[in-house]
């Protein structure tokens, strides 16, 4: 939690939230706790710490996903498989903790199964670094013919919530799905374990209430939801991601088999175990809250099951001055603002949206990660694993308690969600009335949206100058997300205006609207709401995936002629004769160029940015546009670039360099560090900086090298980083300007350079940057709007007045010049405003192949 309050304090006790996190003391038996800090979820926006980020995680990651057990199709239980051992990792960070290394996990699950007839293993996919997630069903047995039952009625309950509110089987034999989430950050252990041991007494417990509970729910435990992480004690994956800001791009394998995971098992209880916070921080959170939620049910039974837990945490008996723990807290009864559920980037926000109903955060008290972990005895270091391992136990099995003695109102609830979203029934504010039981609901907690009638894709191209592959990419990832889309099979009128045939519909009285509009919909300035946010505060795929996407407010769909889409409708065309023209304004787009210069086709970029190709790679072309899923235009432009593969040096986060890859760009990270070890510039076009690249930290000879290299080549830097090694450089004439760095958001922007033609008008900002004092040569590819800038998010001046948008309205947010391009905006956030990406591929092309940007423009 930040310190900084704007809202009035809640009629409660307010108890202090502590990070237990670098530097803390060591707590011992007679050690009082740990010092008050500030929570945050991630602190810096860059994690270098991967697990491992090699180029062949990536390309993994890419690939398409494999076959796992995981799918709909309803079998019985126990659904029994024998994992084949991992290779033994002796460097496991696991096992200095006393704790389960991974290479153990499948062996342990081949024991468990073997103890009975109520736990079932199944591979829910394979992390960015190739290993096995395992999803563990704890249930009472099912024959085939049951499991289909509760198939179809978990069927019932989402598409058609009205009949099921009202089925007598559903409330008399439905079973209750809960998940148990656990280590998606690698170096916060517990979680796995504290699962493990209670899936091995509930494989075999005999006592009446143990049966029930089977009897009536199906328990689904993620065991290790990040084993990169879990091995190498790092908090991201092998690709460097955090997972747990992953959920609205999808990026990762691993979040994708999450997100399947919640599809297909429908939980209406999730517990996603996470540490260090001491005292233990249950969820819910403090506002604001997320406005696309039915967020009464949500507050309602979240609320509920964070008591039973607390009251299960503090009666183990652990206390501040015996043992460094500090009781727990609740954030939205403890807290006022710092910590949100605003994003749904994290798991139990997201699974909101899904149809759970009771969702958390637990963050477990006693930190042994990062310089803890380095730093601290062994044995004490062990002592506070056991004491997070039990209290994440208590918190599962308190959750467990909750669900069989609530199951009937936790499934009507769930029902509730999915009923107002088929029916486009209004939310209900929270307030005292609509959520007894509730202390201290204000004003400050009531978020509300009003839900369009409908969102309509048209299908790109020319006729709409948008990216057909931006199109097909949002449809498809709605689809993923469970979203229902339509495909209009001839043009028709809605709300009065004329759509063209094949545009795709999102008919928002669906039962995951909520889920529907928080990937579309603009979303809202929240910067007068609350002083600061935890993580980002605006995600718009509308606004930042480069596809056209028009929000029709209200009217009928009883006249267009629509159809349901699995899949959208694949965009691939190559003409059959003439010269082909490709057009940059999509990241697939810039993928298929790259597949061609790497095998040697002779490419030409034309003065308005696209890319001509000549008929001579006809054949090329048709095999990039189908593996990419990009159109081609015939073309009798001749004039242009001649453009070759380009190497790229890259000294960036891990979402910037898996963005890179993405777009098929063959690139070499460096840093400081590689630079001083001697690097050899002469395999590089062109360098890339964003982070972990500081011109004063190099040695001489590394100084000369690179000075070098970009005398003679030149430079694309993103934020202050970038910014400071053109100025240490002595490149462009700019003086770079740093708003405020815990602003983020979707913003509008101008665009009036070829670095950004056929950019969106909107644009992505995470700490924004501006350039100011533009001297000879400098040209302004792209401004902030004039005005308020930003569209959705919070974005805040300093406590001086300055930093704010009104103060970055009309100035410069991407300039150019003697082979340099400077971004202040974030176009390669997390692998996630798709749109963007094109502006950085064209950065580097631009650099790359000209003397100098004015030369090719």
């Amino acid at each position: 939690m930040r310190t900084t309050r704007t809202v009035p304090a809640r009629p409660v006790l307010i108890v202090t939230l502590t990070l237990a996190t670098a530097g803390s003391l060591l707590l011992g038996p007679d050690a009082a706790g740990a010092d008050p800090k500030p929570v945050t979820r991630e602190g810096a926006a860059v994690d270098d710490r991967a697990a491992q980020a090699p180029a062949s995680a990536a390309r993994r990651a890419l690939a398409a996903p494999e076959e796992t057990s995981t799918g709909t199709a309803a079998r019985g239980y126990p659904r029994r498989q024998v994992l084949s051992p991992g290779p033994e990792k002796p460097g496991d960070k696991s096992l200095k903790l006393g704790l389960t290394p991974y290479h153990a996990i499948a062996p342990k699950l081949n024991a468990l199964q073997r103890l009975g007839d109520r736990v079932s293993v199944e591979v829910a996919g394979r992390s960015a670094g190739g290993h096995r997630l395992y999803l563990v069903t704890v249930t009472a047995p099912e024959t085939t013919r049951q499991a289909r039952a509760q198939e179809r009625m978990r069927e019932l309950i989402e598409n058609a919530p009205a009949a099921a509110a009202k089925s007598p089987e559903i409330k008399r034999a439905y079973k209750t799905p809960v998940f148990v989430n656990s280590n998606i950050h690698g170096n916060e252990w517990e979680g796995t374990d504290a699962s493990l041991k209670l899936v091995e007494r509930l494989a075999t417990a005999q006592d009446a209430r143990t049966r029930d509970l089977l009897a009536r729910s199906r328990l689904y435990f993620n065991i290790t939801a990040n084993p990169d992480g879990r091995i190498a004690g790092t908090r991201a994956n092998a690709n460097g991601f955090d997972l747990n800001r992953d959920f609205v791009t999808a990026s990762q394998p691993e979040t994708r088999a999450m997100r399947q995971i919640e599809v297909d098992k429908q939980p209406a209880v999730l517990l996603d175990l996470h540490g260090y916070v001491n005292g233990t921080l249950i969820e819910p959170t403090t506002p604001p809250h997320g406005e696309n939620y039915e967020y009464d049910l949500f507050l309602k039974n979240s609320y509920a099951n964070a008591l039973g837990m607390e009251s299960a945490v503090n009666a183990l008996g652990y206390t501040p001055a015996r043992d460094g723990v500090e009781p727990a807290q609740i954030p939205f009864r403890d807290q006022e603002e710092g910590w949100d559920d605003w994003p749904p980037i994290f798991t139990p926000q997201y699974a909101a949206f899904h149809g759970t109903v009771a969702a958390h955060t637990v963050e477990i008290p006693l930190a042994v990660n990062n310089e803890e972990y380095d730093e601290l005895p062994v044995a004490e270091l062990r002592r506070r694993s056991a004491v997070n391992t039990a209290v994440a136990g208590a918190a599962i099995r308190a959750t467990l308690d909750h669900v069989r003695e609530h199951r009937t109102s936790l499934i009507a609830d769930q029902i509730e969600v999915f009923r107002r979203g088929a029916a486009g029934a209004p939310q209900v504010p929270v307030s005292p009335e609509t959520v007894p039981g509730v202390p201290g609901i204000g004003p400050e907690d009531v978020y509300t949206t009003d839900f369009p009638r409908a969102y309509v894709i048209p299908p790109g191209g020319s006729r709409t100058q948008r990216s057909a592959p931006a199109a097909t990419r949002l449809v498809d990832h709605l689809l993923a997300n469970d979203v229902r889309v339509t495909r209009a099979t001839r043009p028709f009128r809605l709300a009065g205006r004329t759509y063209p045939g094949g545009s795709y519909v999102v008919d928002m009285h669906q039962p995951k609207r909520g889920m529907a509009n928080a990937l579309l919909a603009d979303g809202r300035d929240i910067s007068g709401k609350v002083s600061v946010m935890y993580d980002i505060s605006g995600w718009s795929l509308g606004r930042l995936w480069g596809a056209t996407v028009e929000q029709v407010p209200s009217g009928s769909l009883r006249g267009a002629q629509l159809r349901p889409v699995t899949e959208a409708a694949p965009v691939a065309r190559v003409p059959a004769h003439g010269d082909l023209r490709l057009r940059l304004t999509d990241p697939r787009e810039i993928a298929a160029l790259n597949s061609l210069l790497q095998q040697g086709v002779r490419a030409r970029q034309a003065p308005d940015g696209s890319v001509i190709v000549p008929a001579s790679a006809r054949r090329a072309a048709v095999t990039a546009a189908r593996a990419h899923d990009v159109s081609f235009t015939a073309t009798r432009l001749t004039d242009g670039t001649p453009l070759h593969r380009l190497r790229v040096a890259a000294a960036v986060t891990p979402g910037e360099l898996f963005a890179l890859r993405e777009m098929n760009f063959d690139v070499t990270p460096v840093s400081t560090a590689v630079l001083n070890s001697g690097f050899d510039w002469s395999g590089t076009d062109v360098l890339f900086v964003s982070a972990g690249l500081d011109h004063a930290a190099l040695t001489a000879p590394a100084r000369r090298s690179l000075d070098a290299f970009l005398d003679a080549h030149g430079l694309v830097g993103r934020g202050a980083r970038g910014a400071a090694l053109n100025a240490a450089a002595d490149r462009l004439a700019v003086k770079p300007v740093e708003g405020n760095t815990d602003a983020n958001g979707v913003v509008r922007t101008e665009n009036t350079g070829r670095v950004t033609h056929d950019a969106p008008a909107h644009a992505f900002v995470y700490t924004p940057l501006w350039f100011t004092g533009l001297g000879p040569g400098v040209r302004v590819e792209q401004s902030y709007a004039t005005g308020n800038p930003l569209v959705s998010g919070h974005w805040r001046p300093l406590r001086d007045g300055t930093g704010g948008p009104a103060a970055a309205a009309g100035q410069a947010s991407v300039v150019s010049g003697g082979r340099t391009v400077l971004f202040g905006t974030e176009p390669l956030f997390r692998d996630h405003p798709k749109g963007e990406f094109p502006q950085v591929a064209r950065a580097l092309f631009t650099v790359a192949h000209s003397g100098s940007v004015e030369e090719s423009g």
